[in-house]
């Protein structure tokens, strides 16, 4: 057994995958709750797992600065794995469409100023596409709107950027929160963007004018 780190539903809903801190990406069966399949490839924890939206692949990111991607089918890393350019993965995200993902992590130790940008990787040939500069900490959740427009990412630098996915440019800084930027969650219909904070709170954001929807919860 080993420690979860991070884990995600299927879009059919019927399974769930892991990542733990054995490096071993793990693959469930809802019902039963067995494990259907152990992935074995990254040699650090696992901080990451997205679902592909056709439910057939799964994005994997590691403290050992790779991203790999999987065939749910049979449990195979597909393509070569990435070397992401980060000392630690700590978010990856397909895009709706599938043919890009991105990244976020760490470039530096914990304790130092450290430029850490989003990277944007073509998802079969693994070519690095655009880096997205402008957090000036770690980055530690990535989210696309369900219509592919907008890539959102969270950061330990407290706060939270949305950048265009037809240009790469920042689009705006959602200011707030107090602490690191731990987790974010978009709405089905893309307009509402929850966050959530080691400052012991959680926001709503309205993303039509990137203001938040009320007071801290």
């Amino acid at each position: 057994d080993s420690q979860v780190r991070t884990i995600a539903l299927s879009p059919d809903g019927k399974k769930v995958v892991s990542g733990s801190e054995d490096g071993r990406v793990r693959l469930w069966d809802i019902d039963t709750g067995k494990v259907m399949g152990r992935w074995i490839g990254h040699t650090e924890r696992v901080n990451s797992v997205c679902w592909s939206r056709d439910g057939q692949q799964v994005l994997s990111g590691s403290t050992d600065g790779i991203a790999r991607q999987w065939d749910v089918e049979n449990g195979r890393a597909m393509h070569t794995p990435i070397k992401a350019g980060h000392t630690w993965v700590w978010a990856a995200v397909y895009s709706p469409d599938m043919t890009l993902f991105a990244t976020g992590g760490s470039e530096q130790p914990w304790d130092t100023e450290d430029n850490s940008p989003v990277k944007i990787w073509d998802a079969k040939i693994g070519q690095l596409i655009a880096t997205l500069e402008g957090h000036t900490r770690w980055v530690f959740c990535l989210v696309r709107t369900p219509d592919g427009k907008m890539l959102i990412s969270g950061s330990s630098d407290q706060s939270i950027r949305t950048w265009s996915t037809s240009t790469w440019k920042q689009l705006a800084v959602l200011e707030g929160h107090t602490g690191s930027v731990q987790s974010i969650a978009i709405s089905p219909n893309g307009r509402i963007l929850a966050s959530a904070s080691l400052d012991n709170t959680a926001r709503l954001w309205n993303l039509d004018d990137n203001q938040p929807i009320s007071s801290p919860l």
